[in-house]
């Protein structure tokens, strides 16, 4: 019994030094998984942050990348990365942030302790000039970011 009791309290004080890692997923990883990612570690350092696609593209997507400078988050060395990587990894939360990404996420073969979909329509979508792109690629970044805030509230 005293053996149980040490190693209960061992394991408490390990989860409070442990940083809180998160996995978002999308389809491509370059754009909304991406402006999550650089959200979540610009409010908080503390978090271990990572973002994935299950269908992972080459690069970020530009326009991303810009608007995300807006808010003084640069974004522009974040890689792409493929979901394989991560899918038997211990994580806190992983997140999916697309529709596609929700339906098509694989079963996680590593310990995931909070499964959550916050979703947003895809700016890479937006039709018409860079301006008009532009402003799409705004409303979900800001969508993205108050999102990101409560979410970071409720943990």
């Amino acid at each position: 019994m005293d053996h149980l009791l040490k190693v209960g309290v061992v394991e408490k004080i390990m989860n409070n030094y442990m940083k809180t890692k998160i996995l978002i997923i999308c389809t491509g990883n370059t754009c909304r998984s991406q402006m999550a990612e650089g959200f979540l570690r610009f409010f908080d350092s503390e978090l271990e942050v990572f973002s994935a696609g299950t269908k992972a593209e080459k690069v970020v997507n530009p326009y991303a990348v810009k608007v995300m400078a807006e808010k003084g988050i640069d974004i522009s060395k974040q890689k792409p990365k493929s979901l394989d990587i991560f899918i038997d990894k211990y994580f806190d939360y992983v997140i999916t942030v697309c529709d596609g990404a929700k339906e098509i996420c694989p079963v996680f073969t590593g310990d995931v302790k909070h499964k959550l979909h916050i979703g947003f329509d895809d700016p890479a979508d937006a039709k018409g000039t860079d301006e008009e792109k532009l402003i799409v690629y705004r409303k979900v970044r800001d969508l993205i970011e108050n999102s990101f805030k409560e979410f970071l509230m409720k943990l």
